[in-house]
């Protein structure tokens, strides 16, 4: 029996000596590599928290002490350690544990986060809550040191610094969000990294430890006199400058994989009254020669070859990011105004063909949503044409910004949002389902979402030569191949395409949802159901002259979206023939139910939420009065 088979709950770590920990720790990241080999998922950050993992249960007492991760994709050693091994092979598939942490799968799963620079704040509020009870539990937040670039973990040290609470920040530097840091603090900390003194501090640190007299050890060890802990015996006076300043105790940088120093330091510094910032250094990949020579490549896999690293292509064909990509380069190469913006994702949303084409052009800000968009702001009002690439879901972060330093000033930024609609394995926290309507609602905003990829490249060349904010929101994964059987017209602002024409039934899809929309069409056609089927390209403003125009002679619409049922494109629509007094259209609407989502394939989501070819041929056939003929089961 392996070791971790034996390793129930944290607890358990206690009676294991140093070399078991050890030996756990490769078990562990066996674990890791064969499960996600099957089944995708976060590789080169976990591999790289095992030791730290150990250390953090080995030390303190979950559930009643509170560890706070900052994005819980670096928290799969977390899931093994409390419970989960058995059901670890399920792990991101439909009906199985989440690839982030959850509130409801767990007691150990305090806080539940898929989006950076949570856990600071989090862990204040964690700390403020037990001094107000009166208990006596220590709370613990460990953070990526691309959280730093975050604003709000940014606000968190500062508020922490004047809160007068004990509070232990884990800062887990590996100097990698998903591609390499920027920005100044990441130079700072590179700085530290790269002190002549860093490779051997932490054996000088314990040679000299072990030198003492019994009772000096002791002191040495746990005597404010010492000011920092056991490594600010030898760093240079001004290590962790920026933190010390801030109001911490700054104890580091430490090996974040050696597991008999961390356990020393973490039992010091749990004793220590007020904020405390532990620096540890970690390897992205450790332990698996392919993601530690690339960690970028390896932080996001899909099932994977064990023996040469080769993963599986998960789509097939030119996906949505190839296209955006290249037609953005192309763009550029015409426009010098034009430049890109990334959230520390160039790989994920393109961008790094830009960088590579025009490297002076490009700006990563790290993990910084609502700088990036007011960034992108300030060069608009400077007659720059700012494209800012952000998924979706991290745009939700910066509507503020969108709405204050863009849309009041009717600012030139294009917010190109990829994965938007139902994204599959990562579950409610990246799914890209509340786009259209919380942009939907802010004055002077355009949004477009195509159906295919030729008219994403019409809709990124219309929303560059436009003249405001403007959104462009498209889905995850490859493009559709299909002859819709019209020529592409040109995009005009506010106007969509018909695609066919049909007197029982009319259905209006908006971007990913054209294609399934025009199956469903196809196969209503074979059933003697003559449906229209409008593609509206726009959700803002609407092509309300089609709307009506079908209104009158169609009195059945199906809408079709993948974004929340409420006040998206649908909504838009029944407010267009609430406006004009149309009363006489039966109306179907297909959305995201107000919900959240689980993770699960897309294939999978997109029928249990009911955006299925299925579910829409059904919709039309209820309202045109034609019997069910198949049942409309959802099965996994």
């Amino acid at each position: 029996m392996r070791l971790l088979e034996t390793v129930r709950l944290p607890a358990d770590l206690k009676s294991l000596s140093r070399e078991q920990l050890r030996q756990l720790a490769a078990e562990i990241r066996e674990t890791i590599i064969e499960t996600l080999s099957r089944t995708g998922g976060h590789l080169a950050s976990n591999l790289g928290t095992v030791e730290l993992t150990i250390a953090l249960h080995s030390v303190w007492h979950m559930p009643k002490d509170k560890i706070i991760w900052d994005t819980g994709h670096q928290a799969y050693a977390h899931k093994l350690l409390t419970g989960r091994l058995e059901r670890f092979g399920t792990l991101r598939q439909y009906g199985g544990i989440s690839g982030f942490l959850r509130r409801d799968e767990s007691e150990y799963d305090v806080w539940g986060a898929g989006h950076a620079g949570t856990a600071i704040s989090a862990a204040l509020g964690f700390a403020k809550a037990r001094d107000l009870r009166g208990s006596d539990e220590r709370v613990v937040a460990v953070v990526g040191d691309a959280a730093l670039t975050a604003g709000m973990a940014l606000e968190a040290l500062n508020n922490a610094a004047q809160a007068k609470t004990d509070l232990t920040v884990v800062l887990n530097d590996n100097e990698m969000s998903i591609a390499e840091n920027v920005g100044a603090l990441a130079t700072f900390l590179s700085r530290l990294r790269a002190q002549p003194w860093y490779q051997r501090v932490e054996h000088r640190a314990k040679e000299m430890l072990e030198g003492l007299p019994g009772k000096a050890r002791v002191l040495a060890k746990h005597a404010r006199g010492l000011k920092h802990g056991i490594t600010h015996v030898i760093a240079p006076e001004n290590t962790g400058a920026i933190f010390e300043e801030m109001g911490f105790e700054y104890i580091g940088p430490l090996d974040g994989h050696d597991i008999d120093l961390l356990i020393e330091v973490f039992s010091h510094a749990k004793e220590l009254k007020g904020p405390v910032l532990i620096h540890v250094i970690t390897v992205k990949g450790k332990g698996y020669e392919f993601s530690e020579a690339d960690a970028r490549k390896y932080h996001g896999v899909t099932p994977f070859c064990i023996h040469d690293g080769k993963m599986e292509k998960k789509t097939s064909g030119e996906t949505y990011t190839q296209v955006f990509a290249d037609e953005l380069v192309r763009i550029a190469e015409q426009n010098p105004k034009v430049v890109g913006i990334t959230a520390a994702m160039p790989d994920g949303t393109g961008l790094a063909k830009l960088q590579e084409r025009f490297p002076d052009r490009y700006f990563d800000v790290g993990i910084a949503e609502q700088h990036a968009v007011t960034f992108a702001a300030g060069l608009a009002a400077e007659g720059m044409v700012p494209v800012a690439a952000i998924y979706s879901t991290f745009m939700q972060r910066a509507f503020d910004q969108i709405l204050h330093d863009v849309a009041i000033q009717n600012l030139h930024v294009v917010l190109a949002m990829d994965r938007g609609g139902l994204v599959g394995d990562d579950g409610a926290t990246h799914h890209g389902v509340f786009d259209l309507s919380y942009l939907r609602l802010i004055p002077n905003v355009v949004i477009m979402a195509p159906k295919d990829g030729e008219e994403l490249r019409a809709m990124l060349r219309f929303a560059v030569s436009y003249n405001g904010p403007i959104a462009i929101r498209y889905p995850r994964g490859s493009v559709p191949a299909i002859d819709w059987g019209v020529p592409e017209s040109p995009i005009e602002l506010g106007k969509g395409e018909v695609l066919r024409e049909g007197d029982d039934v009319a259905i209006f899809a908006i971007g990913s949802m054209v294609a399934t929309a025009f199956a469903a069409m196809k196969q209503l056609e074979q059933e003697g159901i003559h449906a229209t089927l409008i593609n509206a390209r726009f959700v803002k403003p609407l092509d309300r002259e089609t709307i009506l125009r079908f209104a009158y002679r169609v009195p059945r619409f199906v809408l079709v979206e993948e974004n929340a049922m409420c006040g998206g494109f649908g909504s838009a629509i029944l407010e267009v023939l609430a406006h004009e007094g149309v009363t006489s259209v039966q109306v179907k609407h297909l959305a995201i139910p107000d919900e959240f989502i689980e993770h699960g394939s897309v294939d999978i989501l997109r029928r249990l939420v009911g955006l299925s070819t299925e579910h829409i041929v059904e919709a039309a056939r209820a309202l045109c009065g034609v019997p069910r003929r198949v049942p409309v089961v959802f099965t996994d």
